[in-house]
């Protein structure tokens, strides 16, 4: 029993112990956390936002051109002169965004329902033209053919006519009188049959080559429609990575989207050896942002690799972007040393830096503070109240151009009853002013 209560002291003594040696731990560690030093080395102020990656140059994949075939006022029954109504296309098909093509391969199917309508009208209003060109040829022939025989038919009765003047005249003076008129009434019925037959002639080829332009007009048409439609299977124009075209609301042409005709393009192929990030920086920052600007960029998607780039464009004019009441400018910047892991739509962190400083002092923003005069100061460690002279601040830290040796360690947050501290530094003040 008497070893039992032994064993059991010595063991509430090791955890008293224990836990005496883990507090002190615990309130010496809470008590650094108070502090930072200072420190010295390269400074940056820089511009951070969020970007997405772009290719710099694209080769557009396109619907088919709309076109007005035929002639205005010559396009038959139905076809509206020669021309269609033009509208959307829709997409019935498209392979996956991202795929990697070569030139003439498979992109995607447009519906064509609604052209294919237009063939089939185009088609009937061929042949409709073409039965007309038939029976204006066979009308032509067979009434000149009968205009010819009735021609042919005069002139034997002008002849008649003229034997029977030669007969009369040992007749009486009215005997060929009467025959002299009956010649000339048939020689000038015979010259109208022969000019009748050249204007019906002269009209009816008319008539049957207005039939036959139409009929080319309506060939043509058929022909161009057929070549139209082949074109709503859409092929590669050249190898790459489809990327599918934006809206203007952000949102991607799929399968089901429709495609303006004003805007024909269904999907782009862009140059994957030269990349930019696009990004927009607010209005408060953008006078600060100039082209030449160097920049680091880092992918969300390859954690660890950083890529370097420069700002080559910013947008003279503000945008409202939905999640943002300020007006955001656009920033292009042209990556450098390009490589295959960069791929359109990839979400990017880009630092433009906009001043560097070699070998200064600097400490976090959070620990300098100001009384009522404006003065700065800074807490330090050693229970004093330090007067600091500032220089320039980026988003997390502030330069501090006298007042603190690299290595001082200082108030993270003010301390508790400050008024005890020392103010020191009061030759400084001239400078703060």
């Amino acid at each position: 029993m008497r070893k039992t209560l032994i064993i059991t002291g010595i063991i509430a003594g090791v955890i008293i112990i224990a836990m005496l040696v883990f507090n002190k731990l615990v309130s010496k560690k809470d008590t650094d956390s108070n502090y930072i030093e200072a420190k010295r080395g390269l400074f940056e102020i820089a511009v951070n936002n969020s970007g997405e990656l772009e290719s710099e140059k694209s080769i557009d994949i396109k619907g088919p051109e709309i076109r007005q075939f035929g002639e205005q006022g010559r396009g038959g029954p139905g076809m509206g002169g020669g021309h269609f109504r033009i509208m959307s296309f829709k997409i019935s098909d498209i392979v996956p965004e991202g795929t990697l093509v070569k030139e003439g391969d498979y992109i995607a199917q447009l519906d064509k329902t609604e052209y294919d309508n237009t063939l089939k009208t185009a088609v009937e209003n061929l042949n409709t033209l073409r039965s007309n060109l038939e029976m204006a040829i066979l009308d032509t022939a067979v009434s000149l053919t009968n205009l010819r025989d009735a021609i042919k038919n005069q002139a034997i009765t002008v002849e008649e006519a003229e034997i029977t003047l030669a007969q009369s005249k040992f007749e009486p003076p009215a005997t060929i009188r009467q025959a002299e008129l009956n010649l000339n009434k048939q020689q000038r019925a015979f010259e109208q049959r022969k000019k009748g037959y050249a204007l019906r002639k002269a009209k009816a080829l008319a008539d049957i080559s207005q039939k036959k332009r139409l009929l080319n007009d309506g060939v043509d048409l058929v022909n161009n429609l057929q070549d139209f439609l082949a074109k709503f299977t859409i092929k590669a124009p050249s190898q790459g990575m489809v990327i599918y075209k934006k809206e203007f609301n952000g949102s991607k042409r799929k399968t089901g989207s429709t495609v303006n005709p004003f805007d024909r393009i269904v999907a782009t192929l862009p140059d994957l050896t030269s990349m930019i990030s696009k990004t927009y920086v607010s209005e408060i920052e953008v006078n600060k942002v100039k082209t030449g600007q160097k920049v680091t960029i880092t992918i969300d998607a390859l954690p660890g690799k950083s890529w370097t780039g420069a700002v080559y464009s910013v947008a003279n004019i503000g945008e409202q972007l939905g999640n943002s009441d300020a007006k955001m400018f656009e920033v292009l910047i042209r990556i450098d040393n390009v490589n295959p892991e960069l791929r359109p739509a990839m979400t990017t962190y880009n630092k433009i830096l906009l001043e560097s400083y070699e070998d200064v002092i600097y400490i976090p923003t959070e620990c300098v503070h100001a009384g009522t005069d404006g003065i700065p100061f800074v807490y330090k460690k050693n229970k004093t109240r330090q007067i600091v002279v500032l220089g320039e601040m980026n988003d997390k830290n502030i330069i501090i151009k006298q007042g603190l040796e690299p290595g001082t360690p200082v108030y993270l947050i003010a301390p508790d009853e400050p008024e005890k501290f020392k103010l020191v530094g009061k030759d400084l003040v001239a400078g703060v002013k």
